[in-house]
């Protein structure tokens, strides 16, 4: 035993004993293959000769087969064969090991005339097509018993439907039947594409569509069913669970392919359904490329880095490596969670951690004389809409003038790029918080005729998960006993997740063109009333639903494009530009310290109203 092996065994007991089984397999690897390239090349002969070979060709044929096996192990050992680079008995192997024998079939042909002919020249071809099928043969009858070693068995074992026989349903399949000590089964597929009516998948069938699936689970006697599809949107996951819930099954779902990042699939992966999945699933399309080219080596700032877009927002920009992500945020608190969530420490030791208000001017210029942020992603904000309506200077002090500071600050340090988050309520605004909000979509429209910097806006509706959210006040209110209460049976609002959202404000950053606002698709809008009945029953408690009527300033149905504005999608299907009119800060509302709050409103939307010629109207760029 060398001094390293010795050292191995030292620091981990037993690594030596696999090691050795390692070993012991490839040998066995090696004999084997030489063993049936000498019976290969003796069946060869057997054949050429009607299985009665002449005596004087004994000792011909018995150096030919052991020089075949001899040349067959080194072009084996020289295409990787006996080195653990593939999974035994993968195509992988099977392609290595077809090249490996059109080598050996080469060599031999050619060194049986170089030789004489002491065999016939048909042998050596004959011989190749024996040991294909032999080799392969074994290495598929090996790989069948060992994957059957892996199934999964037990008492608590459970069948499970798994629902689309794509590439994820594939791997997940795999991946259940290679893990003895799994829950799940996969006893059944479903899959509505008529032409995979007959596949099967490792032994499992595709039993029919959507609408067999209580018929399926009937049959054989399944519990669960699996939404192998991460690019199912939130529509199908609720038609799934519908459909699962009338057949007396539990639903799981596999992450979205946001989530997995092309990510290989586990049974670790498979979780149960979520409100974000029935509510906000979208499949994001995302192209890397473009964001590296803005992000990564740039020194970048989000301001709201704390909240819940902000702490998201930054994230994800750290894995597109910035050259100094600089969070800044007003809650010291909430900069410590950020720091923790991205970097696993929260020391608060780093001069790229911030407290500051938006609405301080001077402390704002001083942090963009430090840092010379180059791109700034602008998401602090105030956001409640009730809460607005009653403190409307508050609404203009932060989202108003507080983006009007930071739009400055960039145009002073030179910014190359300014994305500024803004909301559905933007659009046709009838609150405050929708007049506070567009007046900062055209501040920074503005903007862009000051500098030669990128100034542009991303408009988008509810994000799941966010602070104060409905799926939130729901959940308190259906884990006291309820009542739940909405605001009306027929509101409806659009839903994102606050992955998905961040991953697009993202992208947006990289197509949007200077003075635009781009809003992103949220897919269709879902009933409050209807998301309310469903957290109830999956509660299993008789929960009451109280109307409360519509308050100040929200709308029956939010709308993602004003009055006049009209969405094209030239970069990303899911990104559409509208034109934003700019506005100059001569013409913005001034907040007053004896304002009543009826003066501060009027003045609000007045301000939105204001109209500018068009020739300072900035619109999409070709």
């Amino acid at each position: 035993m060398t001094a390293e092996q010795q050292d191995i065994q030292r620091r981990k007991p037993g690594v030596m004993v696999l090691l050795s089984s390692v070993r012991t397999r490839r040998r066995l690897q090696v004999v084997a293959d030489a063993s049936v390239m000498c019976v290969s090349v003796v069946l060869a002969g057997a054949l050429r000769y009607d299985f009665e070979i002449p005596s004087r060709k004994y000792s011909d044929f018995a150096y030919f087969a052991l020089a075949a096996a001899t040349v067959f192990v080194l072009c084996g050992a020289l295409r990787g064969l006996y080195a653990g680079r593939w999974s035994f008995g993968s195509f992988e192997e099977v392609s290595a090991l077809v090249s490996a024998i059109v080598f050996v079939t080469l060599i031999m042909w050619v060194s049986d005339l170089l030789f004489g002919r002491p065999v016939p020249q048909s042998v050596p071809l004959i011989a190749s097509t024996i040991v294909l099928a032999l080799t392969a043969g074994v290495r598929y009858l090996w790989r069948l018993f060992y994957e059957r070693k892996l199934r999964p068995t037990g008492d608590v074992l459970e069948p499970l439907v798994v629902i689309g026989a794509g590439e994820a349903g594939q791997q997940i399949i795999t991946a259940m039947l290679r893990n003895p000590s799994g829950r799940f089964l996969p006893v059944a597929l479903i899959d509505d594409d008529p032409l995979k009516r007959n596949l099967r998948i490792r032994g499992v069938r595709v039993s029919g569509g959507r609408a067999d699936l209580a018929h399926v689970a009937a049959q054989s006697n399944a519990k669960v069913a699996l939404v192998a599809i991460p690019t199912a949107d939130s529509t199908i996951i609720r038609e799934f669970a519908d459909l699962a819930r009338e057949a007396g099954m539990r639903l799981l779902v596999l992450p979205s392919s946001s989530e997995l990042y092309g990510a290989q699939l586990s049974t670790s992966d498979i979780r149960p359904v979520t409100h974000a999945d029935l509510l906000g699933r979208h499949e994001v399309d995302t192209d890397v490329d473009s964001i590296a080219g803005y992000v990564t080596g740039k020194r970048v700032l989000v301001t709201g880095a704390g909240g819940s877009i902000g702490s998201e927002l930054s994230r994800q920009l750290y894995r597109f490596a910035p050259s100094s992500l600089i969070l800044l945020d007003r809650d010291e608190s909430a900069l410590h969670a950020v720091q923790l969530s991205i970097e696993g420490r929260a020391l608060l030791d780093s001069r790229n951690l911030v407290v500051c208000d938006i609405r301080d001017r001077d402390g704002v210029a001083r942090i963009f004389e430090e840092h010379r942020p180059e791109v700034v992603f602008h998401a602090a904000a105030l956001k409640h809409l009730p809460l607005l309506e009653m403190h409307p200077q508050e609404a203009l002090k932060t989202n108003v003038w507080g983006t009007r500071i930071l739009v400055d600050a960039s145009l002073a340090c030179g910014v190359e790029r300014f994305v500024n988050i803004s909301t559905d309520k933007a659009a046709d605004p009838c609150s405050v918080l929708g007049y506070s909000k567009r007046l900062a979509e055209r501040l920074t429209a503005d903007a862009t005729s000051q500098g030669s910097g990128a100034f542009l806006s991303v408009r988008f509706g509810n994000v799941l998960g966010s602070r104060g959210s409905v799926l939130t006040a729901f959940a308190k209110q259906i884990e006291g006993g309820g009542p739940v209460t909405v605001t009306h049976p027929d509101v409806t609002r659009y839903f994102m997740t606050v992955e998905e959202a961040v991953q697009l404000v993202i992208q947006a950053g990289a197509v949007g063109r200077p003075g635009e606002a781009l809003v992103l698709d949220m897919g269709e809008p879902v009933k409050i009333d209807d998301v309310a009945r469903r957290l109830i029953a999956e509660s299993d408690r008789p929960i009451e639903i109280v109307y409360t009527g519509m308050r100040q300033g929200e709308k029956m149905h939010e709308v993602l494009f004003g009055t006049g504005e009209a969405g094209e999608s030239p970069c990303h299907p899911r990104i559409h530009h509208v034109r934003v009119p700019p506005l100059p800060t001569s013409e913005l509302p001034v907040a007053r310290a004896r304002a009543t709050d009826h003066e501060t409103v009027a003045e609000l939307r007045a301000a939105c109203d204001v109209l500018v010629e068009p020739s300072r109207a900035v619109g999409p760029v070709d």
